[in-house]
């Protein structure tokens, strides 16, 4: 598999870096009709728009196209369902989590002329408006809604405790390799759920060409390699992941798995 570095997705928009993401784990991804319906999406917003002169006016059109006549929502249903982070899928059922439906927001939003961003959140995918001489508003793509910093704090003490304060660095505008890097670990934890190991291993692939013989991402390969009966492989991972990490809780289990994987090993031969 091709490596791919955070320079390849600094050029291109978070939606094309998505796509280059998904089409390296999924060569069946559907990247030529993504792009059509992408400037499908495009004609369309600037046609529905083309009479509103106010710009504010104008992004909460936008807003009640993508979300009410176009139909975009988070699922609600299946949230950890691997479709919902390949973007092809998100644009046929209309469905996705923050980070997909934000990144198709995003690329319309962009192309529309409006000041949005991506943020990386710690609890999720934001976009941030910001308006001349206003202080910026911050919109969930799961649904639309735009959320207050009280709101952002609520979700913040939930995620790490009731003496977190909400800070300006949590609110920055995120570079698309560090939103990508997110995205990728989302996709391989949904096809680890999935059991479509074939799909996890490229992902584990793709993760160790940002961060190289990073031991977690490797135990994790170690895992799947086992799944896939590719016990020698798995071992060495295993083992990889024991001496480099050696007093975190998980080398222990490891070692009990090392040791049982490898007499049956013995057996076998």
């Amino acid at each position: 598999m091709q490596p791919l570095f955070d320079e390849d997705f600094d050029a291109l928009e978070l939606i094309e870096g998505a796509l280059v993401l998904n089409q390296a784990i999924n060569p069946e991804t559907q990247v030529d009709w993504v792009k059509v319906e992408l400037q499908r999406l495009v004609e369309e917003a600037e046609l529905a728009l083309v009479h509103e002169s106010n710009e504010q006016q104008r992004f909460e059109s936008f807003l009640r196209l993508f979300y009410f006549d176009w139909g975009f929502q988070g699922d609600v249903e299946a949230y950890f369902d691997s479709a919902n982070a390949f973007v092809d899928k998100v644009l046929e059922r209309r469905k996705g989590i923050p980070v997909s439906l934000g990144a198709v927001m995003l690329y319309i939003g962009k192309k529309l002329g409006f000041p949005i961003n991506g943020i990386t959140f710690p609890t999720q995918f934001l976009l941030s408006v910001e308006w001349p001489d206003q202080a910026p508003l911050y919109v969930n793509p799961f649904n639309g809604e735009y959320v207050s910093q009280h709101t952002l704090r609520a979700w913040l003490v939930g995620h790490r405790g009731p003496f977190v304060q909400l800070e300006s660095k949590h609110l920055e505008t995120a570079d698309h390799p560090t939103i990508i890097g997110r995205w990728l670990a989302l996709i391989k934890s949904a096809l680890l759920r999935e059991e479509q190991y074939a799909l996890a291993l490229h992902c584990t692939d793709l993760a160790l060409g940002f961060v190289p013989d990073d031991p977690y991402e490797i135990r994790d390969r170690g895992f799947i390699y086992q799944q896939l009966d590719c016990h020698k492989m798995a071992l060495s991972d295993y083992q990889y992941f024991i001496d480099q990490c050696p007093d975190d809780p998980a080398a222990d289990l490891l070692k009990n798995q090392v040791q049982a994987m490898s007499q049956t090993q013995v057996t076998l031969h």
